[in-house]
């Protein structure tokens, strides 16, 4: 039996037209479960046209109806959590748990975008001059496109697409072809919202797509996520085509482990943080600084050993499972190679996850958690975004060794700081250099109200995701100055530039 057709969504109505097809892989089984219709230019440009034509609507309609539509689409999520939970459980291979998680966190910027009346109010100054008021308001952009990765299929969406959506803008959808149904279980709930045909789209595809969504001249703006080589590329190349765009990169992700912590509960949080959706979180913590001398920090590696050791890993069918697969196949032999490399520069492999069998998933794409110590700063262990559930541990003789360390990495993400000194805490959060940082929370992704977005190579752009920063990259200004003279008092006009004070 073939395998169903994952489709594509222009103007309300799904299609299956397109390229050559792209086969979507079981990471647990390595079976295939899917295919999707590579989209071309023929079905981007039908797309954007569709996009267009209900941006002239949409971007005219009420505040009060958009909020409407964004409150059904809440209401839409939450009552169909289950479905979508499923769906990126099935292709994906996280747990159902991580899953839910997910969906709370999309619903977190759902949440946000519904109080858009209050979040659009603009900006006024009466009798600014002599019967002249000056105002100043947001304005939607147009159609918007979002590119988003494989590791959260919903979660990431929905951090751009509703506020893109409640500000008036309409937006195409270009998920990550590895697991790319949930996209079309979110254009479904939007449809059931009332969101009209074309303000939402799905275009399935790989590069080829995303280099002519940044070509294309009918898209005003796109968000990234993804790893830094593509955000670099998709930053420069969208630019290049006069279109915003905010590329959000990978990372390495530090959490430096202070002599004061509560070691057990820190090694929970490091184990949690660093294997956890088998560490394919942009968020994930991949280094740990432990500060001490070999003595005092050696009983945090016994207790993170001893913690990963006891990880279930399985499918996401298995309720007994709690971390799943990689992605693909060339993801666990990347990982598994850069684990092989370090241990032969003569780093410690006190946590081997190279040799993982899980009893009737010998085709899956498993790799078990992995802890290494001893390692040079130099390995690919270290230097480069693994993606996968591998902690390496780096030791600090103090706090500003460790904040030196943090620093020095190309990347600025996230960063944690666990310790019961509130002096070493606020040291480290006024001097590290990363976007969003943590004491004593291991991944620090702030709430729906705030933004999501790092510094260095995890970031291209000026702004980050969701929050206000998200809804002014959707939105630009425009100041207005208007003047309703009476006859009797109107000023005589002047070819000069004014050069006396408004009056």
């Amino acid at each position: 039996m073939s395998a169903p057709t994952v489709e594509h969504v222009i103007n309300g109505q799904r299609r299956s037209t397109g390229g050559d097809p792209i086969d979507v892989t079981d990471p647990a089984t390595g079976r295939v479960i899917a295919v999707i219709p590579a989209a071309g230019q023929a079905e981007l440009d039908e797309a954007v046209a569709a996009a267009q034509a209900a941006f002239d609507q949409w971007s005219q309609t009420s505040l009060t109806k958009r909020a409407g539509v964004l409150f059904a689409f809440r209401e839409q999520v939450a009552s169909r959590r289950a479905e979508i939970e499923e769906i990126i459980s099935r292709e994906h291979g996280k747990t159902r748990p991580d899953a839910a998680g997910e969906i709370t966190r999309g619903l977190e910027i759902i949440e946000f975008a519904c109080g858009l009346p209050q979040l659009l109010q603009g900006t006024y100054a009466d009798q600014l001059s002599t019967g002249v008021d000056t105002y100043a308001y947001r304005e939607p952009l147009g159609v918007c496109a979002g590119i988003t990765p494989f590791n959260f299929p919903a979660m990431v969406p929905l951090w751009m697409a509703p506020i893109a959506i409640a500000a008036g803008n309409s937006f195409i959808l270009k998920p990550s072809e590895r697991d790319p149904s949930a996209s079309l279980k979110l254009a479904e709930l939007w449809a059931a919202a009332g969101l009209p045909d074309g303000v939402f789209s799905v275009l399935q595809g790989g590069p080829a797509l995303v280099d002519a969504i940044l070509a294309h001249p009918g898209i005003e703006a796109v968000s990234f996520v993804g790893s830094t080589p593509i955000a670099k590329h998709v930053y420069e190349r969208g630019s290049a085509h006069g279109k915003r765009v905010q590329a959000l990169g990978g990372a390495k992700n530090h959490a430096v482990v202070m002599p004061d912590a509560d070691i057990d509960e820190a090694a929970d949080h490091l184990v949690a943080a660093g294997y956890g959706s088998a560490g394919q979180r942009c968020m994930a913590i991949s280094a740990v600084v432990a500060v001490g001398t070999e003595e005092e920090t050696g009983p945090l590696i016994k207790a993170i050993a001893e913690k990963g050791k006891a990880v279930v890993v399985g499918p996401s069918t298995s309720e007994d499972s709690e971390m799943g697969p990689v992605i693909t196949a060339a993801s666990r032999d990347r990982i598994l190679s850069i684990i092989s490399e370090t241990e032969a520069e003569g780093a410690q492999i006190v946590l081997d996850g190279r040799d993982l069998s899980v009893p009737g998933h010998a085709e899956g794409y498993f790799v078990g958690p992995t802890l290494i110590t001893g390692i040079d700063r130099s390995s690919r262990a270290y230097t480069e975004e693994v993606f996968g559930p591998v902690l390496v541990v780096l030791r600090a003789a103090d706090v500003d060794e460790a904040i030196r360390i943090v620093n020095e990495g190309p990347y600025g993400n996230g960063a944690a700081i666990f310790t019961s000194s509130g002096a070493a805490a606020r040291k480290f959060q006024r001097e590290v250099q990363a976007g969003m940082v943590g004491i004593n929370v291991p991944i620090p992704v702030p709430a729906g109200s705030f933004s999501f977005g790092g510094r260095k190579a995890s970031l291209f752009g000026d702004t980050h995701v969701y929050g206000r920063e998200g809804l002014n990259f959707y939105t630009r200004a425009k100041a207005v100055t208007s003047r309703w003279p009476d006859s009797a008092l109107r000023p005589a006009a002047s070819l000069a530039f004014p050069s006396e004070p408004r009056h």
